[in-house]
């Protein structure tokens, strides 16, 4: 195989760099295949889709892209464009692979560009911002690869020729190596932290595959929750489970471990079925290499590692957390039952542990049950979360909406 990488940057001031990254690919056994999203100027060298083909994808002409106000309305034109044709593609099988290269502007591009590629088509990002704040959760694409771009403001030199070489042979193995998700049982998602916080991964995990199901686990530390949202969005689930809704208290209380403000939505708009419940809603992550936030000195503590820590948010946040979880799940398009579990909802907040905080429980309990209204089903049990009784809860229900045709019947057996 000679896999067909598909190599985007702005050709008329990299020229040099997609050039080097051209014979890069090359030298790897791949086919690099080009294309410029330049604007005003022209590469010294023939891209196979040029200018005028992204500026087309957009259903306009360079020209007026060129005529648009600024270099922020020109770039986002161009990523409508980019994106177009880079999913016609790869719906057309005409390339196995994406690597794109640039600052913040053909960053802001190549991650529309990820965004409209499949699950499994391999797609890398060589940036000067690659893993920054600046780039918010949610334009972030489930399995995207960055590499930071030491080195590359202007110009090639060794440093930055260290940088694009790896990138390169990345991308050619992964084009080569990748497995793409056959999706030969009913896929469903659960939401979930470590086991020593959450547990019922590890009963719901094998009774749904003996279901006939393939279940997918996303860790809800920020770029976990991100990953089944994007799936979630494309339509990738026959049900989710999330289970685990931390991320959301994150992003509502001001937190940088969060998915963005659309967590708990995209599989309510994509018509997915949702078996919800409150797991670490209680916690406010922050990084453990970071001062505690002032606001959160005199709560109660745990530090994970050395990367993430937790405090407890105050009653008054879980009762505004409480509401706009209602609040999302009342604006889904299919089923959802949300199961409240009373008696608590991560393993830290039982007594005795570190996180004990009976009030706040309280307070959040209280203000959900007040919260959710028909059509969302409300299913209270007084039992912890991490207790056998909320897993037959969740498999009642499940099991429930699959003898209705809510959710697809599992197949036991494959294809070979």
């Amino acid at each position: 195989m000679k896999p067909r990488i598909l190599l985007i940057g702005t050709g008329d001031t990299k020229a040099d760099e997609l050039l080097f990254m051209s014979d890069c690919i090359a030298k790897a056994g791949g086919e690099p295949i080009m294309m410029d999203i330049s604007v005003l100027g022209d590469p010294p060298y023939a891209a196979r889709y040029d200018k005028h083909a992204v500026a087309a994808a957009a259903q306009t002409t360079i020209e007026v892209i060129a005529a648009s106000g600024d270099e922020n309305s020109a770039m986002s034109l161009m990523a409508i464009g980019a994106a177009n044709l880079t999913r016609d593609l790869a719906q057309d099988d005409a390339i196995d692979a994406v690597i794109a290269i640039g600052g913040t502007m053909g960053t802001d591009l190549a991650l529309d560009v990820a965004q409209a590629l499949p699950l499994g088509m391999p797609k890398l990002i060589v940036s000067t911002v690659a893993f920054s704040h600046l780039i918010p959760p949610e334009r972030i694409a489930a399995d995207l690869m960055m590499i930071l771009w030491a080195g590359g403001l202007y110009g090639l030199n060794g440093t930055c020729k260290a940088v694009l070489t790896q990138a390169c042979g990345a991308i050619v193995g992964a084009a080569r190596s990748t497995i793409r998700p056959r999706n030969e049982r009913p896929v469903v998602a659960i939401t979930s932290l470590g086991k020593s916080c959450l547990s019922y991964m590890v009963e719901l995990k094998p009774q749904l595959e003996r279901r006939g199901y393939e279940v997918v686990v996303f860790h809800t530390t920020g770029m976990g929750g991100r990953a089944m949202e994007s799936i979630a969005a494309q339509g990738g689930f026959a049900a989710v489970l999330d289970l685990s809704l931390q991320e959301v208290a994150n992003q509502l209380t001001g937190s940088v471990v969060n998915s963005g403000a659309d967590r708990l939505e995209n599989a309510g708009k994509a018509g997915t079925p949702q078996i919800v419940a409150p797991g670490a809603i209680d916690m406010v992550d922050f990084p453990a290499w970071l001062p505690t936030p002032k606001e959160l000195v005199e709560r109660p503590f745990h530090a994970h590692n050395r990367l993430l820590a937790s405090a407890t948010s105050r009653p008054d946040d879980r009762r505004r957390i409480a509401r706009a979880i209602a609040n999302k799940l009342s604006q889904a398009r299919a089923p959802v039952a949300f199961v409240l579990p009373a008696g608590g909802i991560q393993q830290w907040d039982r007594e005795g542990e570190a996180l004990h905080d009976p009030e706040g429980l309280s307070a959040f309990v209280s203000e959900m049950r007040s919260a959710v209204a028909p059509p969302v089903e409300l299913h209270e049990i007084k039992e912890h979360i991490n207790s056998a009784a909320f897993n037959e809860r969740v498999l009642q229900i499940f099991d429930k909406w699959v003898a209705a045709g809510i959710v697809p019947a599992g197949k036991t057996t494959v294809a070979a």
